[in-house]
């Protein structure tokens, strides 16, 4: 009978210690980022080596508890952009008001040129516009040449400029431009901020007559306007680490 306890007590020791060597020989589970943890991705971190999804994260809009939540927010290792993931973007705005002016146009057809200008400040002087009215003039140019609109690029240049920042062929000098095109339509519109989001009236006229031949009206979100990022970086003034900053 002493035997059987002593056998009983060897066996007891052998499971203990088998059990203690599988729990070491799993893997320790690195320590949660700090930007994890709240929620925020480093996108150019996820970019060089794939950041891990968080730990209640299951692939849709929803925590491990079943509950509805909000998509995770993304930012830059500079601040310049923090928020969350955009489903459209400034593009997708301007096709749908190029969809609207082609609807309701006059008069201009696949023989009659036309240039597009940036879009104007509306409670400006009109001389004065952003990085917004910029887009929407780049994209304009796209989706015009979709309808098989002939488009004139009127900041092109007779040359290419060869400097050490690079190779340019369009200019904002007006000395560097050609003053006597074709051009007998021009696209143009002005912005006005609203509630939510910027306003944006587009209408084409007639270089001559001054008369509208086509318009369209869109609102578009200040989500999206906000995505845009100037091209040094630099966070919008009265923001700090992407909050906008309100004197009380």
């Amino acid at each position: 009978m002493k035997l059987h306890y002593q056998a009983l007590g060897v066996m007891t020791i052998l499971l203990t210690a088998c059990t203690s060597m599988d729990e070491s020989s799993k893997p320790v589970p690195e320590k949660t980022a700090a930007s994890e943890i709240q929620g925020i991705i480093d996108v150019q971190d996820a970019d060089r080596q794939g950041a891990p999804e968080p730990a209640d994260y299951n692939g849709d809009d929803t925590d491990s508890f079943g509950a509805v939540g909000q998509p995770r927010i993304y930012s830059s290792v500079q601040g310049a952009y923090k928020g969350r993931p955009l489903t459209r973007h400034i593009g997708d705005y301007v096709k749908n008001l190029t969809q609207d002016l082609i609807s309701n146009m006059e008069y201009v057809t696949a023989k009659t040129p036309i240039a597009v200008t940036n879009f104007a400040l509306l409670d400006s002087n009109l001389q004065q516009t952003n990085l917004l009215g910029q887009q929407m003039a780049e994209s304009f140019v796209h989706e015009l040449h979709k309808f098989r609109i002939p488009v004139l690029d009127f900041k092109a240049t007779d040359y290419i400029r060869v400097t050490d920042r690079g190779d340019f062929l369009l200019s904002r000098d007006y000395l560097d431009l050609n003053g006597s095109l074709p051009i007998e339509y021009v696209l143009t519109g002005t912005m006005a901020k609203h509630q939510g989001g910027v306003m944006v009236n587009a209408r084409i006229l007639g270089i001559e007559s001054r008369a509208v031949v086509a318009s369209a009206q869109l609102l578009i979100p200040f989500y999206v306007v906000d995505a845009l990022i100037p091209s040094d970086g630099a966070q919008k003034p009265g923001t700090q680490d992407g909050v906008k900053l309100t004197q009380g």
